[in-house]
């Protein structure tokens, strides 16, 4: 948008009396502030079309860059090849294990792990977070023992897992779980007490019962920020496990990761970070999408499209 000040002078007065207004006073001067609208408010589709294209340009070129002078300083010989392979190895390496069919078991293992424990946290989560949330005294019950255990590293949990469920799935399951409750607990009960005490002032002089409460005022004003917190730990439970498996699992992408490292199959172990890191965004990118279908009355984010 662009702004003109123009300014226009204007005499002190009018008729005989004004003479000495403007003697003493001098001219005064009044300033007009035009407003004219920008390319934004006169084209808004093809300024909205020009910004993504710059945002997906900016996201595709400055990692494809990094990969670039990657490539450069292993050809160049500025970097140990052995220790850093290349790109283009590790790209050849991962499309021959995955033709191979070799790849696809581990990744499939880290999948299922990663699913189970989300959802099984994600609904605990919601539940605790949105009883704390609407009753006091359960929050004051539970609160500062669930504030304990939050602070204690998820990893430290593992040994008492093995404990409860034996080798297995259970525990890497049961550590996804409890790394994910705590997010969305966390975002599911501030979410429920910011709910405005007008929102259920509305509902309970309209003679709503406990569920149309819940239906129609804490849920739709409380979601957005209960997804926030289910996105962000998507990304969390893509990386817990990747620790888990390397402690208490004989397959899955952190076994790969780091049984690699031991062998000294550093381009094996590149291949399974870049497994984790496509596996961890693609599920962050669902959970937010299912978070935009689900809320579609709540603010989009920034930086996607808008200025």
């Amino acid at each position: 948008m662009s702004t003109d000040l123009d300014k226009k002078s204007t005499a002190g007065g009018t008729g005989r009396g004004a003479a000495p207004d403007r003697a003493h006073a001098g001219a005064a001067t009044e300033q007009l502030l035009v407003r004219r609208p920008g390319p934004q408010e006169l084209h808004p589709v093809r300024t909205y079309r020009r910004r993504r294209a710059l945002e997906l340009s900016l996201a595709v070129a400055v990692p494809l860059f990094l990969v670039l002078i990657w490539q450069l300083a292993a050809a160049q010989g500025w970097i140990d090849d052995r220790i850093y392979p290349a790109p283009s190895t590790i790209l050849a390496d991962g499309w021959e294990r995955a033709g191979d069919g070799e790849l696809w078991p581990d990744v499939w293992a880290t999948l299922k792990r990663v699913l189970g424990g989300y959802a099984i946290g994600t609904g605990a989560g919601y539940l605790l977070g949105l009883l704390m949330g609407s009753l006091s005294l359960v929050r004051a019950a539970l609160e500062p023992l669930l504030d304990a255990l939050y602070v204690v590293p998820k990893l430290a949990l593992l040994p008492i897992f093995l404990n409860m469920f034996g080798l297995g799935e259970g525990p890497q399951v049961a550590l996804v779980a409890a790394t994910v409750f705590f997010f969305v607990w966390i975002s599911t009960m501030a979410a429920v007490i910011a709910v405005p005490d007008g929102h259920r002032d509305a509902g309970q002089v309209f003679g709503a019962s406990p569920w149309q409460m819940f239906r129609h005022v804490l849920l739709p004003a409380s979601l957005p920020a209960v997804l926030v917190g289910a996105r962000i730990a998507a990304g969390v439970a893509v990386l817990v496990i990747v620790a888990s498996e390397q402690i208490a699992a004989t397959n899955g992408l952190g076994h790969l990761i780091f049984d690699s490292r031991a062998l000294f199959q550093n381009d094996v172990m590149f291949v399974g970070i870049v497994c984790v890191a496509v596996l961890g965004v693609i599920f962050s990118e669902v959970v937010r999408i299912a978070g935009r279908l689900l809320t579609p009355w709540a603010p989009r984010d920034r930086g996607r499209g808008q200025s």
